[in-house]
């Protein structure tokens, strides 16, 4: 009787210990997870409402995105008001729910990364007004984010790219070629004298009435362009203008470009009588010669952006990298162009996933990761942070690239549309 007693007890006394030690090791595991440097990262520049957040590995624990596009679909574009009701309606479920779905409270963030410029003032506000009551709240320092730095790093978090590289970023807003030498340090080479490819493609999708297509009712104008041209038969029969070919720079136009297409637009609409909702019979060849000439014109600067860097040994020849990113990105005509520039200029060429390369709160995290490491724009004073509506991206060498004179010779592009 004694010994089974004693077996007993003693049966007992290992299963206790065996559940104290478990729940140790929980315990120490869970403090192990949240002593580690965790980045909330916020963006508000525009119409997404994005949060993530990354550890110090670079690894993303969790996010969540919000977006307008529908609303802003049905109202013909992005309205400030509109766009700035919506994300102070949506900012703190979308970080409540990032934080829940990474399992960690506010404790374990070391440092609130959001975006302060450029974009919206109206949304921006939104954003950083919600950051700073965060950090007060937690008493957490805040990392100041330039949108258009965190696009042109966030290929990082996906792929072995060291500095300096070329990157080409192309956007609804922004359209801009840039060399990357470091996180903070950037040299411009060229940027949109007037507007962004995206803009370009939402006001013409627009204009040409794709929305009234069940097909691309619910996608953006650039989705849409993209889509209808990979239907054309015969884009050819249209003849648009290679923009900003006589100057010498890395710049941007695409308001001449836009107003070429709508002038043959309004053209087949006369001579088809066009009238109320319906759409012209050669719509996907108007699309896919928009989205030829687009092409050709990135390519052409971005050609004379590598020819700039090969004279002026900005980027080793050892090193040679494109990074592309921006929400037109995501058009794979397009990245396909710059696929075959690239291999002509043996350049390897890179773009992030998808849903990195439009707006969210993963690049903005991972902007906040890269300068945290090397302790840079780390701010515990928040009077001193403010939003800027527009911002320059870095130290411009436009004026260099202009003096430099390169001639360029365009290169053929056989890629099918």
């Amino acid at each position: 009787m004694f010994n089974k007693l004693f077996f007993h007890n003693l049966t007992q006394c290992f299963s206790t210990n065996r559940t104290i030690f478990s729940r140790r090791k929980l315990l120490l595991l869970s403090k192990r997870k949240y002593s580690e440097d965790l980045i909330l990262g916020l963006e508000t520049s525009c119409d997404d409402t994005g949060c993530a957040i990354v550890n110090n590995k670079g690894e993303l624990l969790s996010e969540s995105l919000h977006s307008q596009n529908l609303m802003h679909l049905r109202n013909g574009g992005i309205i400030p008001d509109i766009a700035r009701d919506l994300h102070s309606m949506f900012v703190e479920p979308v970080v409540t729910e990032t934080l829940r779905n990474a399992k960690v409270s506010m404790d374990s963030i070391v440092a609130i990364a959001v975006t302060v410029k450029p974009g919206l003032p109206l949304s921006l506000a939104v954003g950083m007004k919600y950051a700073k009551y965060l950090a007060r709240k937690y008493n957490k320092p805040i990392i100041p984010i330039h949108h258009m730095e965190a696009h042109a790093l966030a290929a990082r978090m996906q792929h072995n790219i060291t500095f300096p590289y070329l990157t080409l970023l192309i956007s609804g807003g922004h359209c801009l070629l840039a060399v990357v030498q470091d996180v903070t340090h950037f040299k411009l080479l060229g940027e949109s004298i007037d507007m962004g490819p995206g803009e370009m493609f939402d006001k013409v999708a627009r204009r040409m009435k794709l929305r009234n297509i069940p097909e691309y009712s619910k996608t953006c104008g650039g989705q849409a362009v993209e889509i209808a041209a990979s239907k054309a038969t015969n884009p050819q029969i249209f003849k648009l203008p290679l923009p900003l070919s006589d100057y010498k720079d890395c710049n941007f136009s695409f308001n001449g470009l836009k107003t070429s297409v709508l002038l043959h637009l309004h053209r087949k609409e006369r001579e088809h009588e066009i009238t109320a909702d319906k759409l012209i019979p050669e719509v996907n060849d108007l699309c896919a010669a928009m989205l030829m000439a687009t092409s050709r014109h990135l390519v052409h600067r971005t050609q004379r952006a590598m020819e700039f860097c090969q004279q002026n040994n900005l980027i080793p020849d050892n090193n040679k990298q494109l990074i592309v990113s921006g929400g037109v990105a995501c058009n794979n005509y397009i990245f396909s162009t710059l696929t075959l520039l690239c291999h002509e200029f043996n350049y390897n060429i890179y773009r992030p996933s998808p849903k990195l390369c439009t707006d969210n709160g993963v690049m903005i995290a991972w902007n906040g990761l890269e300068k945290w490491r090397k302790r840079l724009d780390i701010v515990n004073n928040l009077n001193t942070i403010d939003i800027e509506g527009t911002s320059q991206l870095g130290e411009s060498l436009i004026s260099r690239v202009v003096e430099a004179r390169i001639p360029i010779k365009l290169m053929k592009i056989k890629v099918r549309a």
